[in-house]
Formats: structure tokens, C-alpha cells, sequence
């Protein structure tokens, strides 16, 4: 697809050493964007970069390393980032998983609501005002339709799904958490000149559910679509136009799917339930002992 240039312009995507999070930044890279991936690996992170460099033609790729699921290391990882740009015109949040089994995190969270929602939540918290300061600030979150399965919203008396874990409700819950945040998001962007919207890529064809993330019934259904899925550079359009093109400029709080507006489900229009989410993070974050910018 055409990009619109990106020269002068940073940006900043989370899960990009592999699937549609690199075939972004492989994108915004040739555009001439200055582009800063995220990986939880230096190794394959590494490699990511010299592969990004070398097929979008740029020297200005550079990895922070850092692990969404610990927000000790996402408070690094934003240090690392502010240090490294003066100026961040783009935050992509690609970065996402689907576990079969229900783990925690170091911080005592459930694994996926923590990966999905609260690492890139307390990111962009930390990143909040250098975005804004930009002339043109966008956030991009990549949700899914499988926020779609969420029927009944969020049990807030139960966000780390302690009870009944099922590896796609609790996916697809997260997804609408994605939704919800870039809802909230969107509403305390207003009076700024940044943007937050959020997409559903497609099914696609990437490193999801690599590093024995999934087994069982979930790994068997991964590669049984696995013909019939998008490649890794048609799954990132969507990122790619909602951090690039001036068709979007001004338009906030959306969710799109193939590079244009859609409707969420039902339970997504809930406005308050993206406030309370919103407040509940922060909480959570806090009695974690790491606290949001205020």
C-alpha cells in the first residue's frame, strides 16, 4: 500500500520484532519515519531491526527492549524510550497474546489482561505527554473482533478472571478492553491536537500464539485457519493507515477494519464501563507500586 511521508516523524511500536508489528514498522521505516520497535528479546529484537532496516531501506530503526507483562519493566522501557526521542509523533500498541492456560505475571496479574491491557495502558500513560506535545499525536491500539464474543462487558468483580478461565473469552475480553481504554482515551484527548483509535486487523498470519503460548484445543484451531489467514503485511494496513494518513487526521475514538470506520459490538458502546476500566487500571497499577503520571 502507498504511505503517505513519514519524514521528520517518530514513532513508537510495541511487538515488532515479528508478524504485523514489524510489517508496520517495516512500512513506516520506508516512509521515513524514524522508527522505534519494542521486543521482549534483545536477540530477536535485534534481528528484527537489521531485517526492518534493510527491506524498508532506513538507518533510523532502534529497539528498547522491555517486557509488557512486568510494569516495572514497562516504566523502564518508557524511560529508555523518553530518552532516546525528543519527539514521539506515533505510539503503535501492537503488542498482544492469547494463552492457553491461565498464568500470572511478576506482578501477581493474569497474564493476558496484563499483556493486552496494562502494559500498553501505563505505557502511553508514560508517554502521554510527549505524544500530545507532538503536532500531530496518534495513538493506535490494535483490538479485534473478537472483542465481539465479550457479550456481557467486563466482570469488573473479576478482571484477572480467576474463576472459569477459558484461553479465547478471556482474549476476546481483553480485546474489548482495548477498545474500551482507546474509548476513554479518546475522550481525555479532546482539547489536544492527539488522537487515539483502534483496529481489528484481520485474521492474521504472524508469530501469534508462538513460544508454546497456546497448546491444546486453541493451538489445533490456530493452525487449522492458518491457510486461510492474512499475510503479515496485509494484516498491518489498517496500523499502518491510521499512524500515516492524513484521511484520519482529527478523527478520534474509532475502531476500524480494513482502513475504514466500523461499528463495535453493543457492549463496547458502554462509556462508562471504559471510564471505570480506566480508574480500576490505574488502581491496579498503583497497588502494584507503580504509578500513573498524574
Amino acid at each position: 500500500m502507498a504511505v503517505d511521508d513519514m519524514a521528520g516523524k517518530t514513532v513508537v511500536i510495541t511487538g515488532a520484532n515479528s508478524g504485523i508489528g514489524k510489517e508496520t514498522a517495516v512500512a513506516l521505516a520506508r516512509a521515513g519515519a524514524r522508527t522505534v520497535i519494542t521486543a521482549r528479546h534483545g536477540g530477536r529484537g535485534q534481528e528484527a531491526v537489521a531485517d526492518i532496516g534493510t527491506r524498508s531501506g532506513s538507518d533510523a530503526v532502534e529497539l528498547v527492549v522491555f517486557d509488557l507483562s512486568d510494569l516495572g519493566s514497562v516504566r523502564s522501557g518508557a524511560t529508555a524510550i523518553l530518552e532516546l526521542c525528543p519527539s514521539i509523533d506515533v505510539l503503535v500498541n501492537n503488542a498482544g497474546l492469547v494463552l492457553s492456560d491461565r498464568r500470572q505475571t511478576v506482578d501477581g496479574f493474569e497474564s493476558t489482561f496484563a499483556i493486552n491491557h496494562l502494559g500498553p495502558f501505563l505505557l502511553t500513560q508514560l508517554l502521554f505527554n510527549r505524544i500530545t506535545a507532538s503536532a500531530q499525536g496518534r495513538i493506535v491500539n490494535v483490538s479485534s473482533t473478537a472483542h465481539n464474543s465479550a457479550r456481557q462487558g467486563l466482570d469488573f468483580d473479576d478482571l484477572q478472571s480467576a474463576t472459569g478461565y477459558s484461553a479465547m473469552r478471556v482474549y476476546g475480553k481483553s480485546k474489548l478492553a482495548n477498545i474500551y481504554f482507546t474509548t476513554e482515551l479518546a475522550r481525555r484527548l479532546e482539547g489536544t491536537p492527539a488522537t487515539a483509535n483502534c483496529l481489528h486487523p484481520g485474521v492474521v498470519a504472524s508469530g501469534f500464539g508462538r513460544d508454546s503460548d497456546t497448546k491444546g484445543v486453541v493451538a489445533f484451531g490456530l493452525k487449522v485457519i492458518e491457510p486461510f489467514v492474512l499475510s503479515a503485511e496485509k494484516g498491518a494496513r489498517t496500523s499502518v493507515y491510521l499512524a500515516s494518513s492524513p484521511e484520519v487526521a482529527g478523527v478520534s475514538g474509532k475502531y476500524f477494519i480494513k482502513c475504514k470506520q466500523h461499528r463495535t459490538s453493543k457492549a463496547a458502546h458502554d462509556e462508562n464501563a471504559a471510564r471505570r476500566l480506566w480508574e480500576a487500571s490505574e488502581k491496579l497499577i498503583a497497588e502494584a507500586g507503580v504509578n500513573t503520571p498524574t
